[in-house]
């Protein structure tokens, strides 16, 4: 049965003249039309209900009597009782969230529905083996032993750790021992996690800018001192970050895939970093988010694979490459401060589910995720040149498209002088979830464009849908 959604509350309050029954089928009907009930979700049993509420079951069987003759439930029998799958969609009453102007309302799509067009991130949900994965699910629900059912390891599943080490070790030349890594539940928290375990208050911190605008938000909160520094074609420039902070505990970079430009570190400046992080005893967080995805060349190693001084901090995630709802990510700890890092996950981390934990490992185990990946570039790259040529085409006097070699968004510079904050607010209102690249600048003077996902566009039929409202969106 599916819980009750957050803000359903059928409790009966025995002082007031209304019969409890009436009271019941009253909080029933405002549950669904506020949109806490849906349309078949599954309600309470009739026994459970009247425990709950301290009841009779005779109450609660004529209250769902007079809510089934008047088409709010659905009774089936042995199956339970339901939300009526006839009702009307409810009108959209949730409230607006407020644009505190920190991020784009498109920046993050948290409604629990169907996702907006576009959004930057999101892998392709639709080509995901769901009947492999849900099967490695349902095996372990049957066969996890009852300790399974306690806490979990706030350090991450042991068996996992030990396919993430083996993974990295092959596919991104990262050469690490299972106690080195540990499982989080997501970039948030793989900073939670480091900080936790290295920062001191007014810490300087290099962060590239334009950067990733989440990482930026959370950071900001955290005590430290942000230093800004540029991103050009070849990544952050170091150079700059040496002047204005050379002295920095903390260098954040996304060397593989630059988020939000999406350009490439270059070995020359990937040294230099690691240079200065040797010489100043700093720490670099690498957090390379989607490079398994590279659509021109061969696969770029990993920063942490040229760590010759084990100052990089290695942070990945299962959100891309698998999917977003997993919220399973990893760090690879520096051996010398791996005991730190368990410490402090002790201290913060209650742990991440044991159940998708172990699937995980076992998607990983069966071969499943190394098929997966293959599958995906190649779908990925047949979808990243179907939008650029859709888009480029219908799109050609306002926007120029620059396509970087790997990822899974590109980035769209509008071709004239316009405010991309307002025309992404535009887009957003007709159902497209475009960023503007403005947002993710901290300083300095900021190009103007959009980001955009491009993993979701199916067939060219889609993207001639969605490039034609977003010309229309920007008004041309």
């Amino acid at each position: 049965m599916k819980r009750p959604r957050q803000g359903l509350d059928l409790q009966v309050d025995r002082t007031l003249a209304l019969p409890v029954y009436q009271q019941i089928c009253r909080r029933f009907k405002t549950a669904i039309e506020q949109r806490h009930l849906h349309s078949n979700d599954r309600v309470p049993s009739i026994r459970a209900l009247a425990a709950e509420l301290k009841v009779s079951c005779g109450t609660v069987d004529l209250a769902y009597r007079i809510l089934i003759d008047e088409g709010y439930l659905l009774s089936r029998g042995a199956a339970g009782t339901v939300v009526s799958p006839a009702l009307p969609p409810a009108p959209d009453v949730a409230p607006r969230r407020a644009n505190n102007g920190a991020i784009h309302a498109a920046s993050v799509d948290y409604e629990g529905r169907e996702r907006k067009p576009l959004l930057m991130g999101l892998p392709a949900l639709d080509a995901f083996p769901r009947k492999t994965w849900n099967r490695l699910v349902g095996h372990r629900l049957r066969t996890s032993e009852p300790a399974r059912l306690g806490f979990p390891d706030p350090t991450g599943d042991e068996r996992l750790r030990e396919k993430i080490a083996a993974y990295l070790g092959i596919s991104r030349g990262v050469s690490c021992l299972p106690e080195q890594v540990f499982v989080t539940s997501g970039l948030r928290n793989s900073l939670e996690l480091i900080l936790s375990s290295l920062a001191r208050p007014g810490d300087e911190f290099w962060l590239e800018n334009p950067g990733y605008i989440l990482a930026r938000l959370f950071l900001q909160n955290t005590g430290l001192k942000l230093v800004p520094v540029p991103v050009d074609e070849q990544g952050m420039v170091v150079e700059r970050g040496l002047t204005a902070a050379p002295s920095a505990r903390f260098a954040m970079v996304t060397p593989a895939h630059q988020s939000p430009l999406g350009v490439t570190l270059s070995l020359e400046r990937r040294m230099a970093l690691l240079d200065w992080a040797g010489k100043m005893g700093s720490w670099v967080i690498e957090d390379d988010y989607d490079s398994e995805f590279r659509y021109q060349g061969r696969p770029l190693p990993a920063l942490k694979s040229l760590d010759r001084n084990d100052r990089v901090i290695y942070s990945g995630t299962f959100s891309k490459s698998m999917f977003p709802g997993l919220r399973l990510a990893y760090v690879v700890a520096p051996l010398s401060i791996a005991a730190a890092f368990r410490a402090s996950a002790y201290s913060i981390n209650a742990g991440c589910p044991y159940l998708y934990q172990a699937a995980v490992a076992d998607f990983i185990a069966g071969g499943h995720f190394s098929r997966h990946l293959k599958k995906m570039r190649l779908l990925y790259a047949e979808r990243r040149m179907l939008t650029e040529r859709i888009f480029s085409a219908m799109l050609g006097d306002r926007v120029r498209i620059e396509l970087q070699p790997g990822g899974l968004h590109m980035l769209l510079q509008l071709a004239r002088h316009e405010d991309d904050v307002m025309l992404a607010e535009r887009a957003h209102a007709a159902g497209l979830a475009l960023h503007p690249l403005s947002r993710w600048y901290m300083r300095g003077k900021p190009r103007k464009g959009f980001l955009l996902g491009f993993a979701n566009v199916v067939t060219e039929k889609d993207a001639m849908e969605l490039a034609t409202r977003l010309r229309q969106a920007l008004g041309g």
